[in-house]
């Protein structure tokens, strides 16, 4: 099997056994990474009389880090058990369990009593489980159902079957499961949204219980601003602010105290970036902004998949090596591609210095590659301007969307993720639709993420089936030419391209069944093919209308081998002084001429 540099030194103990949360910080709380008890059974109702052995959480079964390397089939069920002692420093406080994500539908229970259910297997849910427990040992038990490409639901590129552009499945925990300790008040939760042209962050506090929120924001050691201030839409002033950009990712430090009769009850930890997202009018021709600037993006697609532990990275440092050596090769955006990724992958991105278009998760049926791939493929960007107009409000069959139930499903999970990940501050755009799959009503979703969080950017149909909404035309273009266009009101990106590939001996997950949009034979042939690519397709586009790009990909995932980095992160398959040299040549460098790039 494939492995990344990080296999062996993961803590099969407790892995991934960093604090999970960065934006909401408390001091006390334990761990419940690592052996679990895990049983694979037909859907009864009871629990297992037995198990079958023990998974490493938080990795799937099916993935080797796991321990298990086992498929979770669409007629089973997927069982957790694990025996905990509640720590003494929980001893008089109310007792919070917490799940970073599992996938699909899950189950807890506690002493045998349910506590919890939640559907959904990319966000985070949390239960108060004080009530159910006991003095000495305590049994948590998870009960998972998830059929993967065999049901509906939001699941991205997983499938039963790995093949072409279908992943391995992940089912069941796949995130760090946690525990804290609160008091019956507490802060339940925090919003920060900053607005550098008033020269202020708002600030939302939502609490359990009742007292008085004190706030203390910092700049390094040099405190801005102290406190007590409302739990709705305090507007906390940070005068002459430092802005957050990828090349300056500076971060105030923000601490809440919840106060009753004087007492502080509760403390948490937090952060926030002092940045603006937007567009502007520059000669003519609509641009994507960056604190009140243009700002041209170079990004790349990051699917965040490992060989050796699939969704889940098997280390912290396996997260931060992806973002910083991107960097390194002169790129500022991720694209993190139909997938909900832990809360600290966020938070290196945040303190890198490397901005994130994120998208939602697909779901539903492949639409066909006649209809998603080829017409629009061969008519450009823009289908809806054809006679191969399809208008996706009445077409809720073609896109596999056609039951009220499936749709609802997808608009609840979009609300999930955008209250997971609305204080991150590297995400510049939200994706809700992505080459058509499970595209249905792009116009009206589009119209609602915007209200929902009016400071970022919406690419509302990355790739094809433009309904002529959001705040981005994207286009996807492989193999064939890049061609002109005529861009609308709205900023023009070429939001999927590239696809070259190369198969490395000994670094590919199977080298007789690798693919790629087009292959080359050497590190040398494969850098100057995307050389030319860069240079006679996207560079002649920045001055005229271009204000980014997102090329495919950082890393070769499965059998998809058109990644830069090797799917192990051992190779850098492009020579990384031509990559880095491209991307200086479409840096941005006059603030009164956005067509100001140097020359070839």
């Amino acid at each position: 099997m494939l492995r990344t540099r990080w296999f062996d030194s993961v803590d099969r103990s407790c892995p991934l056994a960093e604090y999970p949360r960065p934006q909401m910080v408390r001091d006390t709380w334990l761990c419940l990474n690592g052996p679990w008890d895990y049983a694979i059974t037909a859907d009864i109702k009871d629990f297992p009389e037995e198990y079958d052995g023990t998974i490493t959480v938080p990795f799937a079964p099916e993935c080797e880090l796991s321990g298990v390397c086992r498929k979770l089939h669409p007629d089973r069920r997927l069982w957790y058990r694990r025996s905990i002692t509640v720590p003494e420093s929980f001893r008089g406080k109310r007792c919070i369990l917490h799940f970073g994500a599992v996938d699909w539908q899950c189950a807890v229970f506690v002493n045998g009593s349910k506590a919890m259910e939640h559907t959904g297997g990319y966000c985070p849910f949390s239960a108060d489980i004080t009530d159910l427990l006991r003095d000495g040992e305590n049994t948590i038990v998870v009960r998972v159902y998830d059929p993967t490409d065999a049901g509906w639901q939001n699941r991205g590129k997983q499938s039963l079957e790995s093949h072409g552009f279908w992943y391995t499945g992940t089912s069941g925990i796949w995130q760090t499961v946690w525990m804290e300790p609160v008091s019956d008040s507490h802060i339940r939760s925090v919003r920060m949204v900053p607005d550098i042209d008033a020269g202020n962050v708002c600030l939302r506090t939502d609490l359990s219980g009742e007292g008085e929120v004190f706030a203390c924001v910092k700049a390094a050691s040099d405190v801005v601003f102290e406190g007590v201030v409302p739990t709705d839409d305090a507007h906390i002033p940070v005068p002459n602010a430092r802005l957050w950009s990828p090349e300056d990712p500076f971060l105030y430090d923000l601490e809440l105290e919840l106060r009753a009769d004087g007492i502080v009850v509760d403390r948490v930890r937090s952060y926030f970036g002092m940045r603006k997202f937007s567009t502007g009018t520059v000669n003519g021709i609509t641009r994507l902004f960056l604190n009140n600037k243009p700002y041209f993006q170079r990004g790349l697609l990051d699917q965040g998949y490992f060989p050796d532990g699939g969704l889940t990275p098997p280390t912290d440092e396996a997260m931060i090596y992806d973002i910083r050596k991107m960097k390194e090769l002169g790129f500022n955006m991720l694209r993190k591609h139909i997938k909900v990724d832990l809360a600290r992958w966020y938070y290196h991105c945040d303190r890198i210095g490397m901005l994130v278009w994120q998208d939602m998760v697909s779901g539903g049926k492949w639409i066909g590659n006649f209809y998603a791939g080829v017409v629009p493929n061969i008519l450009g960007a823009c289908p809806r301007l054809t006679p191969f107009t399809v208008h996706d409000n009445s077409h809720y069959k073609r896109f596999s969307r056609e039951k009220p139930e499936w749709r609802a499903a997808y608009e609840t999970e979009l609300r999930e993720m955008l209250d997971t990940l609305m204080n991150c501050v590297s995400i510049y755009c939200w994706v809700p639709f992505n080459e058509a799959w499970g595209q249905f009503d792009a116009v009206r979703i589009a119209e609602t993420v915007k209200a929902y969080d009016p400071s970022r950017i919406v690419d509302h149909a990355s790739g094809w089936y433009d309904q002529g909404a959001g705040d981005v035309m994207s286009m996807h273009k492989y193999i064939l030419p890049i061609p002109k266009i005529k861009p609308d009101s709205r900023a023009f990106v070429i939001s999927e391209f590239g696809g070259y590939s190369q198969v490395p001996d000994g670094h590919v997950w199977n080298k007789s069944k690798s693919f790629g949009y087009l292959m080359y034979r050497s590190k040398r042939t494969l850098t100057e093919a995307y050389r030319k690519l860069m240079e006679k397709q996207i560079l002649p586009l920045i001055p005229k209308y271009l204000s980014g790009f997102v090329y495919t990909q950082v890393t070769d995932v499965e059998f998809e081998v058109n990644g830069i980095l090797t799917y192990d992160r051992e190779i850098v398959k492009m020579d990384e002084d031509t990559l880095k040299s491209l991307n200086d040549k479409m840096q941005y460098r006059k603030e009164t001429e956005y067509g100001s790039f140097s020359s070839l």
